[in-house]
Order: structure tokens, then C-alpha cells, then sequence
């Protein structure tokens, strides 16, 4: 089992998209939050599980589709630190996931 770290961008990217659906559905933002959550904590158990970026030639860096949106994080070697979550419709920016800072939520 590995330790699931989460950037303040990453962190930062849920809680924007969660509060843009809430300005909809408080309701369907709580699902959507939960969603990611869960669609996240497997990553402990099967931190390959998710594909390699496409865009960057590192098998380090990964991704999990979760409906339109891509939740993009790195496998270190005893943990998964996740540095973005973003609309699958937009480009990535690789400068997004150069940040070594990470914080743990437990």
C-alpha cells in the first residue's frame, strides 16, 4: 500500500470544479467530490492501475480518466502524489506538474 499525496494544485483543481458544479447542484458536486475521491483511493492498492500520459514519454507520470475529466498523478516508491485534476477538453499544461509540494489528506 502506498500513501496518496495531494498537491495544492490538484487540491486547489477539485475543489474549483466542485464549486462550479455547485453552482447547479450542491447535491451533484458532494457526488462528484466523492466520486474523485473513491476513483483516487484505489490508487493505494493499484498505483499503476492508470495510464501513462500521453503527452510526457514518463511511465512515472499517470493518469485516471474519470468521466470528462483527467486526474493526472506520479508514482514515487512508496507513494502517488496527485498533481492535477482538469477538464479532458482543455490542453495540459506540463508546468502544472513540476510541483514537488504535497500535502496529505487523512
Amino acid at each position: 500500500m502506498v500513501e496518496i499525496r495531494w498537491t495544492p494544485q490538484a487540491a486547489d483543481d477539485l475543489e474549483a470544479i466542485t464549486n462550479f458544479i455547485a453552482a447547479d447542484s450542491a447535491h451533484y458536486a458532494r457526488l462528484f467530490a466523492r466520486d474523485v475521491l473513491s476513483a483516487v483511493d484505489r490508487l493505494t492498492d493499484f498505483p499503476y492501475s492508470g495510464r501513462s500520459l500521453p503527452e510526457l514519454n514518463d511511465p512515472a507520470i499517470r493518469e485516471i480518466l474519470f468521466g470528462s475529466y483527467r486526474i493526472v498523478y506520479r508514482v514515487k516508491s512508496d507513494m502517488v502524489e496527485l498533481l492535477t485534476v482538469y477538464h479532458g477538453s482543455q490542453l495540459l499544461d506540463p508546468s502544472r506538474l513540476t510541483i514537488d509540494e504535497s500535502i496529505s489528506l487523512k
